[in-house]
C-alpha cells in the first residue's frame, strides 16, 4: 500500500524541481507593507514576514532586487500640497525609503539571506551608492539587493524608480506587490461582479484607463518592453507561483 505522506512529498519535490520562468525579478513594495496597524512606522513582525516571503522566492534560485517606498514614514505630496517645497518634500521621502531598506536588509540577514542596500542618495556610512554594474554583480552572486533613495531626483515616484532599476539591471519581470490578486475592470472591494484580467497588453491598460503604475513608470516599462505582474503579495504561495510562471495575478506585456 502506498504511503500517502510519500506521495505528497513526491508532489512537493516535483514542484520545487521545476525551473522558475523568470531568472531575475524586481519586487516593488509600498512602504505600508512594513507597517502594522494604522499603516505608519515599521512593524518588526511584519518586516520579518516580508523577509520570509522574499526568502522563499530567493530559494527557488531567482535573483531578487527590491524597491521599497517610504509612505509608512513620510508622504511628500500632502506636504507639498500644504506649501512645502516639492524638492524638500520628495528628498524627505527618499530618505524614508533608506530607513525602510535598512530594516528590510536586517530582517533578510536574520533569516539567512545575504543582502545589500544600494541608495541613489549617497550615504556611505550606512549603504552602498547605487552602481548599476555592482548591483548586477550582487544579483549574480545570489544576494538580494534592496534599492532605495528613489531615482535620486525629486518629482519621481518609487514606481518610476522601480521601472528604471528593473530596466537598468535587466530584470525579466517587475512584480508589483498589492493587496488584490491582480488588475480588475473595477474595484473588487466595492463591486462583487469585478472581473480580473489574467493578461493585458500595455495598450489595453491605457485604453481601459486602468491603474497599474504612475504614468511615467508605466511609459518607461512600455517603451523598454519591461513586463509587469500585479500580484497579491499577502496570498500564501502567490509570489512563488508568479516567478514560476503560473496563472496568478495579472501580467502586463507588449
Amino acid at each position: 500500500m502506498t504511503n500517502p505522506t510519500i506521495v505528497e512529498a513526491s508532489k512537493h519535490d516535483a514542484h520545487t524541481m521545476r525551473s522558475p520562468r523568470y531568472k531575475r525579478v524586481l519586487l516593488k513594495l509600498g512602504g505600508e507593507a512594513l507597517s502594522g496597524i494604522g499603516e505608519t512606522g515599521i512593524d518588526l513582525d511584519q518586516t520579518e514576514y516580508l523577509a520570509g516571503r522574499i526568502k522563499a522566492v530567493h530559494e527557488l534560485g531567482v535573483q531578487v532586487a527590491v524597491v521599497i517606498g517610504g509612505g509608512n514614514i513620510w508622504r511628500g505630496k500632502p506636504a507639498a500640497d500644504r506649501g512645502m517645497d516639492q524638492s524638500t518634500a520628495d528628498h524627505m521621502g527618499m530618505i524614508a525609503t533608506v530607513i525602510n531598506a535598512l530594516a528590510m536588509r536586517d530582517a533578510l540577514e536574520r533569516v539567512g539571506v545575504t543582502t545589500r542596500v544600494q541608495t541613489a542618495i549617497e550615504m556611505n556610512k550606512i549603504a552602498e551608492p547605487y552602481i548599476r554594474l555592482r548591483a548586477i554583480r550582487h544579483l549574480d552572486k545570489g544576494r538580494v539587493v534592496v534599492l532605495c533613495g528613489g531615482t535620486g531626483n525629486p518629482y519621481f515616484t518609487t514606481d518610476t524608480a522601480a521601472a528604471l532599476r528593473a530596466t537598468e539591471t535587466d530584470c525579466d519581470l517587475i512584480i508589483k506587490a498589492t493587496k488584490v490578486d491582480g488588475i480588475y475592470d473595477k474595484d473588487p472591494h466595492k463591486f462583487s461582479d469585478a472581473v480580473r484580467f489574467g493578461k493585458l497588453t500595455f495598450q489595453q491598460v491605457l485604453d481601459m484607463r486602468l491603474e497599474v503604475m504612475d504614468q511615467t513608470a508605466f511609459t518607461l516599462c512600455r517603451e523598454n518592453n519591461q513586463p509587469i505582474m500585479v500580484v497579491n503579495f499577502w496570498h500564501e504561495g502567490a509570489l512563488e507561483a508568479a516567478v514560476m510562471g503560473e496563472d496568478v495575478g495579472t501580467l502586463v506585456t507588449n
